[in-house]
């Protein structure tokens, strides 16, 4: 049996003896592609290899150097029986081993000799049963998924209104997001004192994106003042957190974890350890620790920022600062995890802007998904995605090219640190296109040409190269332009944005 898009499965015929091989090989070869192991070592090697295109391994039990409990062993260690199902092929009949094979997760299990139609459909059953099962897991996936990115997008539009208003960096509120996140899990793993999940970690971590919603009913000349407040000026101030938390109040389901948190937040996000702090002089453990955690955050974020009253600082200063009590008083074991996550804090402050917002919503859909058993595989996925940021967040930390990546939507582009130095320009520019500071690097009608070469290509030919000039190491000189446009994965590619490299003219041939 075929499938109906004529994409033949794929599988694995792992077996010592090539005579029993030839046999599966000659039953199912005509619906399906064969790939054979000698034995369990070959077997694992293919695995690691091709583990996204088998649809099924046939194991024997029986074989040299490694048998098929080994290769069971492997398949568990590595999350590939998640994903691949196995029929154990074997003439080793006693309930002993049987008993075993089902255990270490085997789907099937068919003694030797063999009966063609009993192994045909066996194997047609399992392959089916396993399509089934990936297309529920597909929908379940994109179901969580599509609801946690709405979440979080009207999250971040509210959160942004205020930023707006408040003539502060979009990137305020991403940068407490982030830090938070990192606090949180250095604190779940010091104590299990705040029954800290990776569930609650992501509420919190959201729900901190609106520690300054009550800024809106602010005036402006109040909350963009670039002098020292008045002291009626800064009792108008402090009453945003107030005003938050009756937000917050106003909120229907109020059973929500999610508006628990954000209310706390709110409210006591300028509250201090030692009682100093505000609207309610609260002390020491009676501050919910949500709000500890994000008064950290917006004091390290305030300190490392530019704001219309003062320059930003840089990250050892702003450390010194906290660590020394000048910026009011935190709980010591918060003040651990600061210093033990300080560089995580100042790579991913430096880097990570656009990709953290993405790669919350997995960590959420996977927090969700993770609920169904049958779904663990989405975790191994997940952790595959991180091995892959991680690595990805290093090259471009250490990267002294100029590289780029725009999102189309919403518009923003984001440079490596290197880069934005050579350019003078922020690592992250909202609407590029319309920001006086990057045009003045780059001309808008250069910057509309390449954009209209990256809009006229096609997921099958994505690479554009274009020649221009820019103002690179503080003077203007020609560069080559490379850069890659991204496409949607949808039955109808959307562009989505774009990769690239700024190399000097005269260095092309050098840095390729």
């Amino acid at each position: 049996m075929t499938p109906k898009n004529n994409q033949r499965h794929t599988i694995l015929v792992a077996d010592d003896s090539e005579m029993n091989r030839s046999i599966l090989r000659s039953m199912l070869e005509e619906s399906y592609e064969i790939v054979e192991a000698e034995d369990g070592l070959q077997a694992v090697a293919i695995l690691q290899q091709m583990e996204q295109e088998l649809s099924l391994v046939l194991l024997d039990i029986v074989m040299p150097n490694m048998d098929g409990f080994g290769v069971l062993s492997a398949m568990n260690k590595y999350g590939w029986i998640d994903s691949v199902p196995v029929i154990m092929i074997s003439a080793e009949s006693t309930h002993t081993f049987i008993e075993r094979a089902y255990d270490m997760g085997v789907t099937d299990y068919i003694s030797r000799p063999f009966d063609m139609m009993v192994v045909r459909r066996r194997v047609i059953n399992t392959i089916m049963l396993y399509a089934k099962q990936r297309r529920l897991t597909a929908m379940v996936n994109e179901q969580i998924y599509q609801k946690e990115k709405i979440n979080n997008l009207m999250i971040s539009i509210l959160s942004h209104i205020v930023e707006f208003r408040n003539e502060e960096s979009g990137l305020h509120v991403l940068h407490i997001q982030t830090m938070t996140e990192i606090l949180l899990k250095s604190l779940m793993r010091k104590t299990d004192k705040y029954n800290l999940d990776r569930e609650t970690i992501n509420l919190i971590s959201n729900a901190s994106t609106l520690h300054d919603v009550g800024k809106i009913c602010i005036p402006s000349e109040i909350l963009n003042k670039p002098g020292k407040f008045t002291p009626e000026e800064f009792a108008v101030m402090k009453s945003h957190s107030q005003m938050g938390a009756d937000m917050m109040k106003e909120v229907p389901f109020q059973e929500e974890p999610l508006v628990k948190y954000a209310y706390e937040i709110c409210r006591w996000h300028h509250e201090r350890y030692d009682g100093r702090g505000y609207p309610d002089g609260l002390k020491g453990e009676e501050i919910p620790i949500s709000a500890q955690v994000v008064s950290l955050a917006d004091v390290y974020d305030a300190l490392t920022s530019e704001r219309v009253y003062k320059p930003a600082h840089p990250h050892e200063k702003a450390m010194s600062m906290i660590l020394n009590g000048e910026c009011g008083i935190f709980q010591p074991l918060l003040l651990e995890c600061l210093v033990e996550s300080s560089d995580l804090i100042q790579q991913e402050m430096a880097v990570d802007t656009v990709t953290k917002g993405d790669q919350r919503i997995m960590e959420n859909t996977a927090a969700e998904v993770g609920q169904y058993e049958e779904m663990s595989a989405t975790d191994r996925t997940l952790r595959m995605l991180e091995h892959e940021r991680a690595k990805y967040r290093f090259f471009i930390t250490v990267a002294q090219a100029v590289l780029f990546e725009y999102i189309a939507s919403p518009s923003m582009l984001t440079l490596s640190p290197s880069g934005a130095k050579r350019l003078e320009v922020a690592e992250s520019t909202l609407d590029p296109y319309h920001n006086e500071k990057l045009l003045e690097v780059i001309g808008q009608e250069q910057l509309l040409e390449l954009a209209k070469l990256l809009h006229s290509t096609t997921p099958e030919a994505p690479v554009v190269e274009y020649n221009c000039s820019v103002r690179l190491d503080g003077h203007s000189q020609p560069v080559h332009i490379i850069s890659q446009a991204m496409w949607s994965i949808d039955e109808t590619p959307q562009y989505v944005g774009a990769i690239g490299k700024i190399t000097p003219l005269e260095k092309k041939e050098e840095a390729l």
